[in-house]
């Protein structure tokens, strides 16, 4: 078989995972000082099953980012930015079922790996999903930046590259920076192929931690049977302004891998992130 189906909360994985680990969320790599497992966080102190803006200081503080549909709030709308996402945490004393708890749940939706004709392997919802709605996380090790570098430049032209780099842009100016491989430990996220057009698009969200978790939500009203997909670029639902976590790379393209996703705004190339190659002198890594 082909694909195996994976259902809320469990994951059966193909024989194409058989030399790797199955983390549901991200785990301390190499090199990062933040262990994304430690409980950094403090807590509400909420004595009701359900958090109220009024009264949870986890809301008052971070504005609460879920509707009460727990579709994800897009305050680009309303402000012309995005906003951190914090759920309630371990240390927070509203129930499981406060409705600020949403991506440390997991997964909700029915979702399948397959062999696609030119991509590799993919991943495609069985079943219907609506605009703003969770779907699915993109965990792995937690590397730090010389260490994702030297990954990258360890590979050779055929080795597919899952290592991602996140930058937020603060209002202060500083810029803070995630690189997350799923290769050898890693979820279902893995398989999320690049779109010029996708349907999904990946949010930082804190729980327990400082170090964010990789939530993809849909962009768009997603139909049972579609693949998903999510822009590698970073540029998908981000102001020009903010940054990106990949570069188009200008003039030669032999170094560049060809894109499949068949959008009518394809660009031909999948997105390449020039900064993890050539920094020896940078970082002094021999």
């Amino acid at each position: 078989m082909d694909s195996k189906l994976l259902r809320p909360k469990t994951a059966i994985w193909t024989e194409v995972l058989l030399h790797n680990m199955y983390t549901p969320e991200n785990v301390a790599g190499p090199g990062e000082d933040l262990d994304p497992t430690e409980i950094t966080l403090p807590g509400c102190e909420c004595s009701t099953s359900f958090c109220e803006r009024d009264a949870c200081t986890c809301l008052q503080r971070y504005n609460g980012a879920y509707d009460e549909n727990m579709c994800l709030v897009d305050f680009k709308v309303e402000t012309g930015y995005s906003r951190p996402v914090f759920e309630c945490n371990i240390m927070c004393k509203c129930s499981e079922a406060c409705k600020n708890r949403l991506v440390q749940r997991g997964l909700i939706f029915k979702l399948q790996v397959f062999k696609t004709l030119k991509k590799g392997w993919g991943l495609r919802t069985l079943q219907s999903i609506g605009r703003g709605r969770f779907v699915c996380e993109y965990g792995g090790e937690v590397i730090s930046f010389p260490e994702a570098s030297r990954r990258i430049q360890s590979q050779n032209s055929d080795d597919m590259n899952y290592i991602i780099a996140v930058r937020e842009h603060l209002s202060s100016g500083e810029v803070l920076q995630t690189f997350v491989d799923p290769t050898h430990i890693g979820n279902v996220g893995r398989f999320l192929n690049h779109s010029c057009d996708p349907n999904l698009y990946m949010v930082p969200v804190r729980v327990n931690s400082l170090v964010p978790r990789l939530a993809l939500f849909a962009a768009r009203d997603i139909a049972a049977e579609e693949e998903l997909s999510y822009d590698y670029s970073g540029r998908f639902n981000n102001l020009p302004q903010e940054g990106t976590t990949k570069e188009e790379s200008c003039g030669d393209t032999s170094a560049l891998k060809s894109c499949y996703c068949g959008a009518q705004s394809c660009t031909g190339f999948l997105p390449f992130d020039s900064s993890l190659y050539n920094l020896q002198d940078k970082w002094n890594i021999i």
